[in-house]
């Protein structure tokens, strides 16, 4: 799977555990000497990052003698390097989403018609529920390379009986992941002949599909493994919640606008609907950046009725100086572009703000950079003026990496991040009466996403154990 999050080597695991350090070293140099002696003199090049950790998790497999590999595709399906299963058990698409434009099209249908290039000959595929034209164009690209696809009932379908099927994963766009997952597993048993149901029928031509392009797969009953197995997954990056004391971070990898969506929902349930803390106030922070050619005015947008007391910008470097951090580093993406984009983001939100100021409850009209604060004799704290019910209305700060994000968003609440030095390191105005907000705050909320990436960082940052 991809990205990784913290160490590369998550791309490729066994029995659901990365492989080792000294595996991962066998079989690396392993595969690239083997490349390097065999590749033409004369124009043979190495192959690029993902090729080669691509060629690298199949010779993994083959050489540890897995029973079954589930692979996901890189990018699309139709030319993704991924491609070269000609048969493969059984194939799955999952729900379409507009994300990698310049290479896969800039509409659903034409990223429908790549995401249908995986699909094979006579091999089962499922999907799940899609807008009508991208559910078209996958049932034509079906039909034009002799595979049966089905459509999955929703989950709810599955629960006999009244018994709700609990997901590990929170989040309800989670639960037509899962109702995919259960189809390819029941498929895959059945080819095994662990299952004792009969195997799916081919549909017809001219066979009436109750106004669907695509028929619908059964239902079945869920195995007592495929229920325990749907309770207790779990996905690094995906609606994670980490409480730590008074800061609790929300870490979601969306960076499409369905999934930012869907995050939204999530966060707004997870986070928004709970009771307020006694005794104080509570503040929430977005930690946001995105990368690669995403519209991230339109992802940003989706944020606003969040209602952030801050958001913050910051690239998915951890420290200023990533040379000793290989695994996250972005080889395509230098520090000054990188910073260029989180100025261009904050610029963003700014605006953003200021658009929906005039109907916003929670925000005056218009704001004014600079002259919103001042001192409150009795406390000697730093209030909006005009009073508002909110400390202060989502002032935009850039840091230049993530560990000084991270320390100044916690200010020493958060036993895994020191505090922030007080050197002033944070000379805008709002970073420092920020400070004392954080400081005095009974609950930080604080919701990071936009890209898996930052994400990766966030997580590498607050559970150093996963470094190991």
């Amino acid at each position: 799977s991809s990205p990784h999050l913290v160490q590369v080597r998550e791309r490729i695991r066994i029995n659901g555990q990365p492989i080792s350090k000294e595996l991962f070293s066998k079989y690396f140099w392993l595969v690239y000497n083997r490349l390097e002696e065999t590749k033409d003199r004369a124009h043979g090049s190495m192959p690029a990052y993902f090729r080669f950790l691509t060629i690298m998790a199949f010779h993994v497999f083959l050489q540890e003698k897995v029973d079954l590999a589930v692979v996901e595709v890189g990018i699309g399906g139709a030319y993704d390097c991924t491609n070269i299963i000609r048969t493969p058990v059984v194939c799955g698409i999952s729900s379409l989403g507009i994300d990698h434009t310049s290479i896969l099209g800039d509409t659903m249908e034409k990223i429908a018609w790549q995401k249908g290039g995986i699909f094979k000959p006579g091999v089962p595929a499922f999907t799940v529920a899609q807008p009508e034209r991208p559910l078209e164009v996958l049932r034509d690209r079906a039909r034009e390379r002799e595979c049966p696809l089905y459509l999955c009932p929703e989950l709810d379908a599955f629960e006999d009986g009244g018994q709700a099927l609990a997901l590990g994963l929170a989040g309800t766009h989670q639960r037509s992941n899962a109702a995919l997952a259960l189809q390819l597993a029941r498929t895959w048993l059945q080819r095994r002949g662990c299952w004792g149901l009969e195997e799916l029928k081919d549909v017809l031509p001219g066979t009436p599909l109750a106004g669907r392009p695509v028929p619908l797969a059964p239902t079945f009953r869920p195995t007592d493994a495929m229920i325990q197995g749907l309770r207790d997954t779990e996905w690094l990056g995906r609606t994670q919640v980490l409480p730590h004391g008074a800061v609790t971070w929300y870490l979601d990898g969306a960076h499409t606008t369905s999934s930012v969506q869907a995050c939204v929902r999530w966060f707004r349930q997870a986070a928004l609907c709970r009771d307020p803390p006694h005794g104080g106030s509570e503040v929430r922070v977005l930690l946001f950046n995105a990368t690669g050619d995403r519209d991230t005015a339109a992802l940003l947008k989706l944020l606003v009725p969040c209602h952030f007391d801050y958001a913050v910008f910051c690239p998915n470097f951890t420290e200023v100086s990533v040379a000793g951090n290989a695994d996250q580093q972005n080889f395509n993406m230098t520090v000054e572009n990188a910073l260029t984009r989180c100025l261009e983001n904050q610029r963003t939100w700014t605006r953003l703000l200021e658009e929906k100021g005039g109907q916003d409850p929670w925000l005056p009209a218009p704001l004014r950079a600079g002259g919103l604060l001042q001192p409150a004799p009795t406390r000697g704290t730093l209030l909006l003026v005009p009073p508002a019910p909110r400390p202060l209305n989502s002032p935009a700060l850039v840091f230049p990496c993530l560990a000084q994000a991270l320390r100044w968003v916690a200010q020493g609440r958060d036993p895994q991040l020191a505090a922030p030095a007080a050197t002033g390191a944070h000379p805008h105005p709002a970073a420092s009466s920020g400070a004392v907000l954080l400081r005095e705050a009974a609950a930080i909320h604080v919701l990071v996403t936009g890209s898996l990436h930052l994400v990766g960082g966030v997580l590498r940052l607050l559970d150093p154990t996963l470094s190991q």
